[in-house]
């Protein structure tokens, strides 16, 4: 049994114009009382071709010292569009809300997210330079992608580095996200 246990997170406001705020609603337990805060971190991937794309668009810090069940609300900032390249601003990417303890996380829930135009003339003549303010943001919120890691908390040795077997897994579940958006992408540029 995990020391923290996430039990639903709820995408809010959405669909959602592209430049709203992404919200998200999390209700979780503290199972053991722990000596630091957990962190809560959502990355919007840019481009499934490349990291460094990749946007944090918030981290925010929770206490873990009290066990019992709590609820918040997580709210960011979009992503900046001028970081993302503009073949990738329509389309499919993904969004990650991680949570970690001592700077390991321990849970990521992968949401695949398609910004599309709503308008149809947009959708069938997409411009050169997109529109961000015709474009629509929707996150499937429903099909979450959950994938939970191992993690000793207080409860082992906190110097212990990342095995590589570790750091392996994590970048694996990334590549697999992007890898399926990537297809995504390439079937709707085919229909």
């Amino acid at each position: 049994m995990s020391a923290v246990d996430v039990f639903n997170v709820q995408v809010l406001d959405n669909p959602a114009p592209f430049a709203n705020t992404l919200q998200f609603e999390i209700t979780y337990e503290v199972r053991e009382t722990l000596t630091q805060d957990i962190e809560w971190k959502v990355t919007y991937v840019g481009s499934a071709e490349n990291q460094a794309h990749d946007q944090e668009l918030d981290c925010v810090l929770l206490p873990a010292d009290t066990p019992g069940r709590f609820k918040f609300v997580l709210e960011v900032d979009p992503p900046e569009p001028k970081l993302i390249p503009s073949q990738d601003l329509v389309g499919v990417t993904i969004i990650l809300l991680t949570c970690s303890y001592r700077e390991r996380e321990f849970l990521r829930v992968g949401y695949y997210v398609n910004n599309e135009y709503t308008d149809s003339e947009l959708q069938e003549n997409p411009p050169a330079t997109p529109v961000i303010d015709k474009i629509v943001r929707n996150i499937v919120g429903d099909q979450p992608r959950v994938t939970k890691f191992r993690h000793k908390f207080d409860f082992g040795d906190p110097n212990e580095e990342l095995s590589v077997d570790r750091q392996a897994e994590i970048q694996a579940e990334r590549d697999t996200l992007t890898e399926e958006a990537r297809k995504r992408n390439t079937a709707n540029a085919a229909v």
